[in-house]
């Protein structure tokens, strides 16, 4: 399942990171709707609200529907046909949606067949595994090129930094029964784990768990928003599970909640205590924490780390996520991580 991620992007630069062509070619950055409360975060849980990725004709039904929009939407989906009076009276968690029961589930599927299809976007997500000592966190992205760190620019210039996770998502709309304010909600769709992911957590894999749908790529982003051009059907032949992510232990800070500082994404040292330590590995990325914790707890996507090339993509078609962060254990002394048979 997922049940944590982090988006750490300004809203400016949540835009340029988003940026693509639309039906005529032309390139385009999403328009905010409602970008005013959105809020940077480390360590998003359900309930929280977070940026999504949806075709603009859900809110003008003249618009071009290759159009795309930015919402902040509240994690959780609350069915429109929900008739109590306030979310929190739902029952059931609809964080996740499962693959093989999205059209078949009354939460969901409603929606799912009018098109409310959205992309949920984010650094990355975070899992655990299970070990004998407690649970061991994992923050999982998408292979990032070597420096895009250093190449964040300013303007309309094409975006050359963090490459932002893009999952599958079905979002609605609820009215409270007594009028109000409308209120957006979503929830990710869940696959079966990659085999490269599997051995964090393959007991929840056998329990029917798995991690999200991840869209690679525009084209997919591209047929999974646009609801006017490629029906339900189609899109859902989009949701297979991805070999195209690698990951990093991090910290148990991470667990609690209200922990948002970049320490949460910061690789760590498997075999040693858990908080961050000054190593050889991560001396750099330490001193960047230290200098980004004295201020606000949210950074400049300029100050993001200088994570090295251990934690960066490098072209290699044979090279897995696992192999990643079994070289990087390596580095470190510590006895390789096997990797487990999915």
């Amino acid at each position: 399942m997922c049940g944590r991620t982090a988006c750490s992007l300004a809203a400016d630069n949540l835009r340029r990171a988003c940026a693509y062509r639309d039906r005529r070619g032309q390139h385009r950055q999403p328009e905010w709707v409602g970008g005013e409360r959105y809020q940077p975060s480390y360590n998003k849980g359900p309930q929280s609200s977070g940026p999504v990725l949806l075709s603009r004709r859900h809110l003008h039904q003249d618009a071009d529907s290759s159009e795309r929009v930015l919402m902040d939407m509240r994690w959780g989906l609350v069915p429109s046909w929900f008739k109590q009076d306030s979310p929190s009276k739902l029952q059931f968690n609809t964080s996740n949606c499962r693959s093989d029961t999205m059209l078949s589930k009354s939460s969901y599927k409603g929606a799912l067949l009018k098109g409310k299809r959205c992309v949920v976007l984010a650094d990355g997500f975070y899992e655990w595994q299970q070990q004998s000592r407690g649970k061991q966190p994992y923050f999982i992205y998408f292979p990032q090129m070597k420096d895009a760190m250093e190449k964040e620019t300013e303007g309309n210039e094409e975006w050359k930094g963090w490459r932002l996770l893009t999952m599958a998502g079905i979002f609605d709309c609820w009215e409270p029964p007594a009028g109000g304010e409308m209120l957006y909600t979503y929830t990710i769709i869940t696959v079966d784990a990659s085999k490269d992911v599997s051995f964090i957590h393959h007991r929840q894999v056998r329990a029917g768990k798995g991690m999200p749908a991840i869209l690679d790529g525009d084209e997919a982003i591209r047929k999974w928003l646009d609801f006017a051009e490629v029906p339900t059907q189609e899109a859902v032949k989009l949701i297979q599970p991805t070999e195209n992510i690698v990951f990093h232990p991090v910290s148990t800070f991470v667990n609690n909640i209200r922990n948002n500082t970049p320490e949460c994404v910061a690789p760590i040292e498997l075999g040693a205590k858990k908080e961050v330590k000054a190593t050889q590995s991560n001396k750099v990325m330490l001193g960047w924490l230290k200098s980004s914790q004295e201020g606000s707890p949210q950074k400049k996507e300029n100050d993001w780390p200088k994570w090295t090339s251990r934690f960066t993509y490098s072209p290699s078609p044979k090279k897995t996520s696992a192999d990643v962060l079994q070289q990087w254990l390596g580095k470190q002394g510590q006895p390789a991580v096997k990797k487990h048979k999915a």
